[in-house]
């Protein structure tokens, strides 16, 4: 990793941190191709601890743990996943629906589209997905991804949106939304709002009040950018709110206070 990523690392870092302040750190991910070299400091679940694990289950622990994580064909036992990221060929069976139909949708046809919508590699373009923490990754990362809640959600959309306003779009199939952090935001090089699938709230730990934001490596200093120049603008998190007015006080409340104004001046203690 050059210097000029380092760089832009810890800015972003530390943008997300002032202006953001999100509760899990903040994560980078690459997509390794094969013969690709494993990054240093990075745990494979399957050779570091003898364990399987998913996607979903990968991220929650890199920004939980802090720990750097890959995750390939010998990891992952969702064949979901699996087959989104490339790890495996999709099955005439699945691309019908056979896992979707009865759980997600009613019948075949309507199970075979959701499918169809599935963000996925084409196999065997990459041989793992790599997530760090900001401040642990050792590798250019391909996308960023922000667990937070709906206001600094909103912030991140703000920023991305600082130099070229328009619109974030994005996609959701309520499932697999690890292909919509990684293959979405990577394919359309363009930022994405993501609501965690089941699997991640189940496998990853997302929380109710959680959602996600990812973006190319490509806007990581446009956002810094942009979370800088909106929050001059005066658009900020915490979200500021109306307090200054005078309130109003309960009639018991509002006696007292007459009473106490009419024993003229605060007493003073005595020396």
């Amino acid at each position: 990793m050059n210097e000029e990523v380092a760089s832009t690392l810890r800015l972003l870092d530390e943008a997300l941190a002032r202006y953001v302040r999100p509760d899990t750190f903040p994560l980078a991910i690459r997509m390794l191709r094969p013969a690709e070299a494993i990054p240093e400091g990075v745990k494979v679940p399957s050779k570091t601890m003898g364990e399987q694990w998913i996607v979903c289950q990968s991220i929650g622990v890199a920004r939980r743990y802090g720990w750097a994580i890959a995750v390939g064909r010998e990891d992952v036992i969702c064949p979901l996943a699996a087959i989104a990221f490339g790890f495996y060929k999709p099955t005439e069976e699945y691309l019908k629906g056979c896992v979707s139909v009865g759980m997600y949708c009613k019948d075949e046809p309507a199970a075979t589209n959701l499918e169809a919508g599935v963000w996925r590699f084409e196999p065997g373009t990459y041989d793992y997905v790599c997530v760090a923490p900001l401040n642990r990754t050792s590798f250019e990362p391909h996308v960023i991804a922000v667990y937070a809640n709906s206001a600094q959600v909103l912030r991140l959309v703000h920023a991305s949106l600082y130099k070229r306003g328009g619109r974030v779009a994005s996609t959701s199939g309520g499932r697999l939304d690890c292909a919509e952090i990684v293959i979405q935001t990577l394919t359309t090089n363009e930022p994405k709002v993501i609501l965690p699938c089941n699997g991640d709230r189940v496998f990853g730990m997302a929380q109710d009040n959680e959602m996600a934001f990812a973006f190319p490596w490509a806007y990581a200093r446009e956002i810094v950018e942009g979370l800088e120049g909106t929050h001059k603008g005066g658009t900020r998190y915490p979200i500021t709110v109306a307090m200054r007015e005078t309130v109003t006080m309960p009639p018991t409340y509002k006696a007292l206070m007459q009473n106490l104004a009419e024993q003229g001046t605060p007493a003073t203690k005595k020396s």
